[in-house]
């Protein structure tokens, strides 16, 4: 039988308060305060973001403060950059690419819970990962819901709501987002598609 870590890193239905869960949560905010309130050393922070991340290269930067769940399931490819004051919530993985670039106050949600308040009330968590492709610039202020994907090179603007997965090499805005242009392989703008300011 699958404890509830397993079923909710295997994106499964799961009990969110689990003593082991909740055990999880607790180290992963003790790793977060204490990078929050490292001193100006990248050295100090990369050690902690190591410690508390499933995985990332020496080639990362992560303004803080950052704010996640468990921290084990935050997976950043390398030479990534974070900018102030972000949040996961990793109940499922969140994989980022390589060369990729987050704004502050960006928010990425791994978890929903079920629409029928009897089962909220069970406290059921539904895991969904969100997969970040290479190339990728999410501006400020981006709210990224769970089951994602964000296709390789693609742009998304400040303040957009990412509400269901977007491919390659296209840029995205708005609540919900939404396709405003495509970009070529050199990454210059192909053409608008219905953008209104």
């Amino acid at each position: 039988m699958k404890t509830e870590r397993e079923k909710m890193t295997d994106a499964e239905p799961f009990f969110t308060n689990d003593p082991q869960l909740m055990e999880d949560k607790k180290n992963a905010r003790l790793l977060c305060s204490r990078f929050n309130h490292s001193p100006e050393d990248e050295s100090v922070r990369k050690a902690l973001l190591k410690e508390l991340l499933g995985s990332c290269t020496e080639n990362i930067a992560v303004k803080p403060p950052f704010h996640c769940d468990y921290g084990y399931n935050i997976f950043a490819g390398d030479d990534f950059f974070m900018n102030f004051d972000c949040v996961f919530l990793d109940a499922a993985p969140i994989r980022i690419g390589e060369h990729c670039m987050i704004g502050p106050k960006t928010c990425i949600y791994a978890i929903g819970h079920p629409l029928d308040p009897e089962e909220r009330r069970k406290k059921i968590g539904i895991p969904k990962p969100v997969n970040i492709g290479d190339n990728v610039w999410i501006g400020g202020g981006v709210t990224i819901l769970p089951g994602v994907t964000i296709g390789d090179n693609t742009v998304v603007a400040a303040a957009s709501v990412v509400t269901k997965s977007f491919p390659d090499n296209v840029v995205i805005a708005g609540n919900p987002a939404r396709i405003i242009k495509r970009l070529t392989e050199s990454g210059e703008t192909d053409s608008a598609i219905g953008y209104e300011k």
